[in-house]
């Protein structure tokens, strides 16, 4: 099981852990705000009351031992980048990842040693563009990827005789359905290549070809033995 420290508890914090499965991970969430690590008790949270300034506070917290990722989600980025530099210190190998509220602090945390950078602002702009590029796209992710854990990849080929024959890559209705996202398609007799269902081109399916698709193992198991009946109905009757 990997092991978590997240030093700062807010929205966004609680928004990126409520979605790791705690199966795998063990969190332990960390704030010198007495108020703030009261309220993430109260949301089931495992907590540690220490002064992340301290170097030997973090060692007792386990940076430098048992943590394998380092969530730096401070609302300042000066504390953030201390926290940063104290715990790349302790640890060569460890995972931080960092939020930044000031997009002149980003190169000052990858300095530090951050692994990975949040911009939030960052974020909400391609969120926007999206929106109003493709929201059919938006729509289904909201729906069926943002908010769950339990998400894989499969691939999924129509057989001879498939109902799927000749139909239309938007006639497959996946999401009212199974609650699956199309990914996008592999034409076999063709190439290798992924064709993603995000480029203008409404594919026509044909046999052989295979359905990259993403969401729940149960949803996927279904449409994998619907697409094995050759009497089963996708897509609109």
């Amino acid at each position: 099981m990997k092991q978590i420290a997240v030093f700062g508890y807010n929205r966004l914090s609680f928004e990126a852990i409520s979605r790791l499965d705690k199966e795998f991970y063990r969190i332990v969430v960390i704030d010198h705000d007495p108020v703030k690590a009261a309220l993430a008790r109260e949301n089931g949270f495992e907590t540690a009351n220490i002064d992340f300034r301290s170097d030997d506070d973090l060692r007792l917290a386990g940076v430098g031992g048992h943590i394998d990722t380092l969530f730096c989600f401070f609302d300042t980025d000066s504390e953030n980048v201390f926290l940063t530099l104290s715990a790349r210190a302790l640890d060569p190998n460890l995972n931080i990842v960092a939020i930044v509220d000031s997009p002149e602090s980003a190169e000052k945390l990858i300095a530090a040693g951050a692994n990975k950078i949040i911009d939030p602002y960052e974020i909400c702009g391609r969120k926007i563009h999206d929106m109003l590029k493709r929201p059919d796209i938006t729509e289904i992710f909201d729906h069926t990827v943002f908010g769950r854990h339990d998400l894989h990849l499969a691939e999924v080929a129509i057989p001879e005789h498939s109902f799927l024959e000749n139909m239309h890559a938007s006639q497959l209705e996946l999401r009212s359905q199974y609650n699956l996202l199309l990914i996008g398609i592999v034409n076999k007799k063709v190439s290798d290549r992924l064709h993603f269902v995000g480029e203008e081109i409404d594919r026509r399916l044909n046999v052989g070809d295979i359905l990259v698709i993403l969401g729940p193992s149960r949803e996927i198991r279904a449409f994998k033995q619907d697409v094995e009946n050759e009497y089963c109905h996708v897509g609109p009757k």
